[in-house]
C-alpha cells in the first residue's frame, strides 16, 4: 500500500515537472504570437485590441519576405545535403572499423563545442580568400557544419537500435550491399532520417550568429533581418514576422508527423 502511494506521488511529481518544463519552453513563443495580434503601435503583453494589420505589413515588406525565402531555400538545401553526408558518415562509423574512426567521429561532433562566432569568422576569412563571399556557398557550408553533428548523432542512434537480422538475411539471399541499404536499412531507419532532417532544417532556419557573417550578395536570412530590425525598431511587425517563422517550423514538423506518426518520430 505504501509503495503504491509512493509510486502515485512520483508519477504526479513527474507530470508536474513535465508540465512546468513544457510551459517554460512554450511561453516565449506564445507571448510573441499573442503580441503580434495587437492593434497598437508597440509590442506589449497583453496586446491592445486585436488586429491582423501587422501580418499584412509583414507580407507587404519586401525585405522580410525576401529574407524568408532565403532562409527557407538555404534550410531545405542544408537538410538534404546534411542528410546525405550525415547518413554516409554515420553508416561508416556504425558498421565498419578503420584507422582514425574515433578521430573522425570526434571531428564530426566538434562544431558543437566551437563557438559560433569563431566558426563564422573562420569561414568568412576562408571564403574571402577564395573570393566567394558574394555567393551562397559560405552560408550553405556554415549551416552544414552546424547541422551535420545533429544529423549524425540522430542517425547513429537509429542505426544502433536497428536489428541487423533482416540485412543479414538479405545478404544471404545474394542481395547486393546497395540493395540492402536501399530496401532494408533506409526503410527501417526512416523515422531517424526524418528526425535528422528536421534537426538540420531547424538548425539552419533559426541560425543568427553564423548567418550574420556569411550572408551572400546582399541577401540575408530571416533571423538576421529580424535582429537588424529590432536594433532600430520595436514595433509589432517583428512579432508578426517571428510568428511566421514559428509557423513555418511548426508546419515542417507537422508534415513529418503526418507522414510517419509522432510516436515513430520520437
Amino acid at each position: 500500500m505504501r509503495s503504491d502511494l509512493i509510486d502515485s506521488a512520483m508519477a504526479v511529481s513527474g507530470a508536474c515537472i513535465r508540465c512546468l518544463v513544457y510551459t517554460i519552453l512554450a511561453l516565449p513563443a506564445v507571448l510573441v504570437i499573442v503580441s503580434s495580434f495587437t492593434s497598437g503601435e508597440t509590442m506589449n503583453f497583453p496586446p491592445t485590441g486585436f488586429s491582423l494589420r501587422w501580418y499584412q505589413k509583414a507580407w507587404e515588406n519586401d525585405l522580410f519576405m525576401s529574407a524568408l525565402w532565403t532562409s527557407t531555400y538555404v534550410a531545405v538545401l542544408v537538410a538534404v545535403v546534411a542528410l546525405v553526408i550525415g547518413f554516409a558518415s554515420a553508416f561508416a562509423i556504425n558498421r565498419f572499423s578503420f584507422p582514425g574512426k574515433a578521430f573522425l567521429q570526434g571531428l564530426a561532433f566538434s562544431p558543437l563545442i566551437v563557438p559560433a562566432v569563431v566558426l563564422g569568422i573562420g569561414l568568412l576569412q576562408l571564403f574571402a580568400g577564395l573570393g566567394l563571399t558574394r555567393t551562397i556557398y559560405p552560408l550553405l557550408l556554415g549551416h552544414l557544419v552546424l547541422a551535420i553533428p545533429y544529423v549524425m548523432r540522430t542517425i547513429l542512434a537509429s542505426l544502433a537500435l536497428q536489428q541487423r537480422v533482416l540485412e543479414e538475411a538479405a545478404m544471404n539471399l545474394r542481395a547486393t550491399p546497395l540493395q540492402v541499404i536501399r530496401r532494408i536499412t533506409l526503410p527501417l531507419i526512416l523515422p531517424g532520417l526524418l528526425s535528422a532532417a528536421i534537426f538540420a532544417f531547424v538548425t539552419s532556419f533559426g541560425n543568427v550568429t553564423v548567418s550574420a557573417f556569411l550572408t551572400y550578395g546582399g541577401n540575408v536570412t530571416l533571423p538576421v533581418q529580424i535582429f537588424a530590425y529590432v536594433d532600430t525598431s520595436y514595433d509589432p511587425l517583428v512579432a508578426a514576422v517571428s510568428s511566421i517563422m514559428i509557423l513555418v517550423t511548426f508546419a515542417v514538423i507537422l508534415t513529418i508527423e503526418r507522414l510517419i506518426g509522432a510516436e515513430r518520430l520520437a
